[in-house]
């Protein structure tokens, strides 16, 4: 299974602070901080997000057909999450609504361009 998923980013101070009030939404917070790479989540029992600076000091880009998916626990949370994205500059790639059988979802990205959704199944 999943233990932690980590996106990358071209300006840690930026990308930190909106994943801080993004990840509030879901009860998570800052778990790890090694300046180059911070690690949200709510344990580290748990599947945690991390955001870092590349490795190898090139800059981070995106992947194509690459998602992280925030579980939330009902359809109004997911309104929440997606809205919250948008508040701090986060770009919408789908509202949320239906996706197909008891799968609600809405889409977007982070500021530097990592596509996420936030769902809820029920």
């Amino acid at each position: 299974m999943v233990g932690y998923v980590t996106l990358g980013t071209n300006d840690m101070e930026r990308g930190s602070k909106f994943y801080d009030e993004l990840l509030k939404e879901l009860g998570a917070g800052r778990i790890m901080d090694m300046g180059r790479f911070v690690l949200w989540g709510t344990s580290f029992m748990e599947p945690s997000l991390a955001l870092a600076k590349p490795y190898d000091e090139k800059p981070a880009t995106v992947g194509n057909g690459v998602m992280v998916a925030l579980r939330a626990t009902s359809k109004e949370a997911v309104n929440a999450i997606h809205a919250k994205a948008l508040a701090l500059g986060g770009k919408d790639e789908g509202a949320p609504g239906p996706r197909g059988d008891g799968f609600y979802a809405g889409y977007f990205r982070d500021l530097d361009g990592n596509k996420l959704n936030a769902f809820f199944i029920g």
